[in-house]
């Protein structure tokens, strides 16, 4: 781990961003566990202003004396006074990322990266497509679709868990639902006793969709299978690859293009994605191994 995060944020005044380089102290404020591994922190700056961002840009996070990783911001862009993360414990960092409690610090740099841009699909249809934690930087997108409801046309919201307990923000899909201001399709691999939803990939209901292909932008996020499929599926049904967005995930280090840990091809995802259209995608996608 480099020390380009050890310039103090006393030097950083209030309200300004601060540079990529400039690793800042974040004050856990709250803590919702989703599933036995998943939990949304929220976070609030001790010293500054909370950072400004963009639906699809991402942070790294830095565990004191463990280390840093990228991890997408899942809360509303609108919110000015704290970020929101969902993060999955999946190795050293991410678990002591997960496992901070109320009152322990972060450490933050970013914003970083492309967004998923709902604004440029303004009056046109979304569909939103997440599989399992995928849905995490996609809820933005949902948020801010919400927020100016009227500046969009249909709104449907398709997602996948492997199972009913792996279900991320489900009180907040239900509130959604409940409004009638979004479709809501929810799909698992694996049912449980007591579950009544469809059992199957989200390819399924988005198969079924009826679309308008020319006022349709769609987004979608999760295993890069899925995305695949989905975008096929979408192709099919005449929607262009440049109004198809997914999100592509490597090993992002530094967040600023130096290091090369997330190259893709002619792309350096931490500065030129992770949200890129399907046409950009789709070559790189279809070569083994890259």
């Amino acid at each position: 781990m480099s020390q380009r995060g050890a310039t103090s944020s006393a030097t950083i005044a209030r309200g300004t961003p601060a540079p990529g380089d400039t690793m800042l102290p974040y004050r856990v404020v709250g803590r919702i566990p989703h599933n036995r591994d998943t939990v949304t922190l929220v976070l609030e700056p001790v010293h500054q202003a909370a950072q400004r961002f963009r639906a699809g840009q991402f942070m790294m996070l830095y565990s004191f004396g463990v280390g840093e990783i990228a991890i997408s911001i899942s809360g509303s862009p609108a919110a000015d006074d704290v970020l929101e993360h969902t993060i999955r414990a999946v190795g050293a960092v991410s678990r002591a990322l997960h496992d901070t409690m109320v009152d322990g610090l972060i450490g933050v740099r970013g914003p970083f990266g492309s967004g998923w841009d709902p604004e440029s699909a303004l009056e046109r249809d979304l569909v939103i497509v997440g599989g399992g934690v995928g849905l995490a930087p996609l809820r933005p997108v949902v948020l801010t679709a919400l927020a100016a409801r009227d500046h969009y046309r249909r709104v449907v919201l398709i997602t996948g868990a492997r199972t009913p307990t792996d279900i991320l923000f489900r009180n907040d899909q239900q509130q959604w639902a409940a409004t009638g201001d979004i479709e809501l399709e929810q799909t698992v691999d694996h049912p449980a006793t007591g579950w009544t939803g469809a059992v199957g990939f989200v390819t399924e209901p988005l198969t079924r969709l009826t679309l308008d292909a020319g006022r349709t932008t769609a987004f979608l996020c999760g295993p890069e299978p899925m995305m695949r499929f989905c975008a096929q599926t979408l192709l099919r049904k005449g929607i262009a690859a440049t109004d198809i967005r997914i999100a592509l995930e490597r090993n992002m280090q530094c967040g600023v293009a130096h290091c090369g840990h997330c190259q893709l091809g002619p792309l350096l995802l931490c500065r030129d994605g992770p949200v890129v259209d399907y046409a950009t995608a789709q070559p790189l996608l279809s070569i083994r191994e890259l």
